[in-house]
């Protein structure tokens, strides 16, 4: 007989096990409550009631109704559309064709392993694979809040994805040169997005949050010297709808001159435009809106805008989010920690930043290595110096020098270790 309490995803479960029959019950979030019901159980059985078996067990579902309980109960409630819409295609592509049909409980670990080596053969890439079996992961979890299981078969299944295709460039950066040529054209094609490219490559926001900024997001500072001067980042454009940044929190973007410089330009310009209809506050405004006044459509942005600059420009062929690629890249170049480049990026881990960004660095490890040769050669110089300096003649001292320092102490004026067996017995 046995019955425990142990926390999962938040919540309190009483697991009883007692004469092979076992059973699961959440209690919720409280651990006292837990406890007390821990107790009143442990009793009942001591007395022989093992009425808690008799309630009916919940039927278990097949996994695709389940999955579609899990959508609109968890998914939909808690995470963003375009998450919902990648757990969709998961369930669509890969997880739905094998276990639709399948109870819950028929699910067994090795047909997840087998799901994970038929995603592998076909050179899915890991993304796509570890996609699947989050969100496997996900749904039995749920089960288990449920009430439906007490363990999970997808859980810790992670490191058998990791011989999944990975890609081999995270992204592509643009150098200084080619930054300057791709502005430079940008002014010529659209003056009025050229400040919204710089702002790309100065500041290294994503396609939706450059769309989606407002003036007030933004701290000018008193003039050019105060480094008070930065961007708030907190509003995003994905999938036509309005959101927060892809972490859900908001980051702070310093801003260099040149861009502040941009901006203001644009402010005033903005500000002279509404000054006839009596408007002074365009802090809710956003900066970079389409011609007609609407949101500007990242993908038309793309199509319409940044891929005739890139042809006119006649540098290699990138994506809008390789400007984003750019901006992390010449920040490490030109000397910024890693750290740094992790809050300006917005990145969850300073390991999505070293894998991001740690391949755009190029030489930099050589270049230490260049250094210990330099020392090298610095010691082989010093010793060659020392060898040619004539020998001086020695000076003989009249009182014999000990080989030992003598350290006297105590009385009989004797060395503390004059005898080494008085240290060291076994001596």
């Amino acid at each position: 007989m046995g019955v425990t309490i142990r926390k999962k995803a938040g919540k309190w479960f009483v697991f009883i096990s007692h004469n092979g029959r076992r059973k699961a019950k959440c209690v919720g979030d409280s651990r006292a409550a837990a406890v007390q019901v821990k107790r009143i159980l442990e009793a009942k059985l001591t007395l022989g009631d093992v009425g808690v078996f008799d309630e009916p067990a919940p039927q278990i579902p097949n996994f695709g109704n389940y999955a579609d309980l899990w959508l609109k109960d968890y998914a939909k409630l808690v995470c963003k559309k375009s998450t919902v819409d990648g757990y969709e295609g998961s369930l669509r592509q890969y997880l739905r064709p094998r276990f639709a049909s399948k109870r819950l409980d028929a699910i067994k670990r090795n047909d997840i392993k087998e799901l994970i080596s038929e995603m592998i053969s076909k050179e899915l890439a890991r993304a796509t694979v570890r996609n699947a079996l989050s969100v496997l992961r996900s749904i039995f979890n749920h089960a288990i809040e449920d009430g439906l299981f007490e363990s999970n078969p997808a859980a810790r299944l992670g490191r058998f994805t990791r011989t999944a295709k990975t890609p081999k460039v995270k992204g592509v950066a643009l150098t200084i040169e080619e930054v300057e040529t791709f502005l430079k054209s940008a002014t010529r094609i659209c003056p009025m997005y050229q400040p919204l490219f710089l702002l790309a490559v100065r500041a290294g926001l994503r396609r939706g949050e450059l769309v989606a900024i407002e003036w007030g997001d933004i701290e000018f500072g008193r003039d050019e010297s105060d480094t008070n001067r930065f961007i708030l980042v907190q509003h995003n454009y994905v999938r036509r709808q309005h959101t927060t940044t892809k972490s859900r929190k908001t980051r702070r973007v310093d801003m260099s001159r040149e861009l502040r410089r941009a901006l203001i330009e644009l402010r005033d310009s903005r500000l002279r435009a509404v000054s006839s209809t009596g408007k002074l506050d365009i802090s809710t405004e956003r900066v970079f809106a389409s011609p007609d006044g609407m949101i500007l459509d990242p993908d038309n942005l793309y199509h319409r805008y940044f891929i005739p600059v890139l042809e006119e420009s006649g540098i290699r062929k990138i994506r809008l989010h390789d400007l984003r690629h750019t901006f992390g890249s010449l920040l490490i170049q030109s000397g910024a920690s890693i750290v740094y480049v992790k809050d300006q990026m917005g990145h969850s881990s300073i390991q999505v930043t070293v894998d991001t960004y740690g391949h755009l660095i190029p030489g930099a490890d050589v270049s230490y290595v260049d250094l210990l040769d330099r020392k090298s050669a610095v010691k082989s110089t010093f010793e060659q110096q020392l060898s040619a300096t004539p020998a001086q003649p020695g000076v003989v001292s009249e009182t014999p020098v000990s080989a030992y320092v003598v350290d006297f102490i105590g009385g009989g004026r004797q060395d503390r270790t004059a005898d080494l067996r008085v240290m060291n017995p076994s001596l």
